[in-house]
């Protein structure tokens, strides 16, 4: 029942908000008319959710947002598609923990078949857990573990080394190596620009980048764009 788009970067260079991704909007959630926004990774909610608005009315598509709703759990219940942003991943999984609407966005997506979106952080917390995100811990959720939509993780914004860098710190395959030092959980990287469309159990990655698919004790391997990741929903 699973109808996903995990996108990288909510951005691309040179392009306005959600532009590189809005086709791909516009067809996960036709049919929704409206959809919940959950702004929580950010700190302005209320400018956050106007942006959005903003850019989802040139989609043709309503949005509220959940931060101002009366009672999110009926919210979340009577929700015809998920739209949840980017920011600080750990602000945004403490909220929802907190607001205990974590268990019910699951049951929404996996077996109502709700559409879902994430950008980002969005797309951190729609993954078995958040323990491979680029954030830094601002606050502390009461477990790493996520949504759960998908049975892997991201690592949105991934970036390649720079052979050409002086740069005497970490890359992001380093850290990512070093989370499967103590995981078994494989990890999807995804360039700037990409996205993880998600159907039942059919995945893939789109856009204008590929990704970077890291397994425990294997070699990383290239996704390019349009190239089936079917077997990590296995």
């Amino acid at each position: 029942m699973r109808r996903l788009l995990l996108v990288s970067t909510s951005t691309t260079h040179g392009t306005g908000y959600l532009d590189h991704c809005a086709d791909e909007a516009r067809a996960r959630f036709e049919g929704c008319g409206r959809v919940l926004f959950v702004p929580y990774a950010l700190h302005d909610r209320d400018g956050y959710a106007e942006k959005a608005r903003e850019r989802f009315a040139t989609m043709g598509l309503g949005l509220d947002a959940l931060h101002t709703a009366l009672d999110p759990h009926e919210a979340v219940a009577e929700a015809r598609g998920f739209f949840i942003g980017g920011g600080n991943t750990f602000r945004l999984l403490k909220t929802l923990q907190d607001l205990g609407v974590v268990d019910a966005i699951r049951r929404r997506c996996l077996e109502d078949g709700v559409p879902y979106m994430g950008t980002s952080a969005g797309s951190n917390v729609a993954t078995r857990s958040i323990h491979t995100t680029n954030d830094m811990p601002i606050v502390w959720p009461s477990t790493l573990d996520a949504l759960g939509l998908v049975p892997f993780n991201l690592n949105p914004h991934y970036l390649d080394p720079d052979p050409g860098s002086t740069h005497m710190g970490e890359t992001r395959e380093t850290r990512i190596r070093e989370f499967h030092e103590e995981h078994d959980v494989p990890v999807l990287g995804l360039r700037e620009g990409a996205m993880l469309k998600v159907d039942g159990d059919r995945a893939a990655v789109v856009g204008e980048r590929g990704g970077r698919l890291f397994r425990r004790g294997a070699d990383a391997v290239e996704v390019a764009p349009g190239e089936s990741v079917d077997f990590l929903l296995a």
